[in-house]
């Protein structure tokens, strides 16, 4: 009889047991789901960027966060309904921040891969960025990626250009050393003193920083990427996705894309 009281108040507790734990993933995931509601209700989304990244996003002359991503943030903000708020925070630290509740979305060209779309949530492409190989201009011996081996090679820490030298070339061109940066501007300086032997990154983020320090460096051979950028949003968060998506539409259909691309490019969007 005893056995048998004991059999069923196990059964009795797991039942209770799961069915808190039944209750905690429904509101988890009503959380989830309200996420917007939240951010339409305080009037204000915490955009989370690296603020050293010109001309996506940077600090201008007037002590005020400026650029494309910033741009592009402020009007999904507006298109939302509420008013953006700018975190800086190094780019290592983003996806982790964005996890811990820390923003409510990067605009920060996060460039989607496999692996993050595993961590976090991704609206549609807001920029498709080709990545190059840069070098001193003195530099003759390195035309391409194929020329790392045995190279020291600069690249920004905890970004999808570092894990593509890791995992992609690599294996590809044999080995060469790493040296990471926490921002562009002290990877570039590094190469135009020699510390590095080349950087690989795009050419519309390096243009504004090269103009302004004078620095002797040159792109060589194909782009070797192209990179899509999304705006990241925590995993689950199925409405403020749908509602960005949405207002990036807009974007694009109205022109308003369009104009803040020129704004900061010089030219106009590629067909997609």
């Amino acid at each position: 009889m005893k056995k048998t009281k004991l059999f069923f108040s196990i059964i009795a507790l797991a039942v209770l047991v799961l069915a808190a734990c039944g209750n905690n993933d429904n509101k988890t995931k009503k959380s989830e789901e309200n996420a917007l509601k939240t951010i339409q209700k305080n009037g204000e989304l915490t955009v989370g960027i690296m603020g050293t990244y010109a001309p996506y996003n940077y600090m201008n002359d007037k002590k005020e966060y400026d650029g494309f991503d910033v741009d592009i943030a402020k009007e999904l903000a507006k298109r939302l309904g509420v008013k953006a708020k700018f975190v800086a925070q190094d780019f290592s630290g983003l996806i982790p921040g964005l996890q811990k509740g820390k923003f409510d979305m990067l605009v920060s060209q996060v460039t989607i891969t496999p692996e993050r779309q595993k961590q976090i949530d991704f609206t549609k492409p807001y920029i498709t960025n080709e990545v190059k190989v840069i070098v001193k201009e003195s530099n003759t011996k390195i035309k391409s990626s194929d020329d790392f081996k045995g190279k020291t090679i600069g690249v920004g820490l905890g970004t999808n250009d570092e894990a593509y030298l890791r995992n992609d070339l690599m294996p590809k061109v044999g080995n060469f050393k790493i040296n990471t940066y926490d921002d562009v501007i002290t990877t570039l300086k590094d190469l135009d003193a020699g510390r590095i032997d080349a950087t690989i990154n795009n050419v519309y983020a390096l243009k504004p920083i090269v103009e302004e320090n004078g620095y002797k460096i040159k792109a060589v051979g194909d782009a070797i990427k192209a990179d899509k950028a999304a705006v990241a949003v925590k995993k689950g968060n199925t409405e403020l996705v749908d509602a960005l998506n949405d207002a990036l539409a807009e974007m694009k259909k109205d022109g308003k894309y369009k104009e803040i691309f020129v704004k900061w490019f010089g030219e106009e969007p590629p067909a997609e």
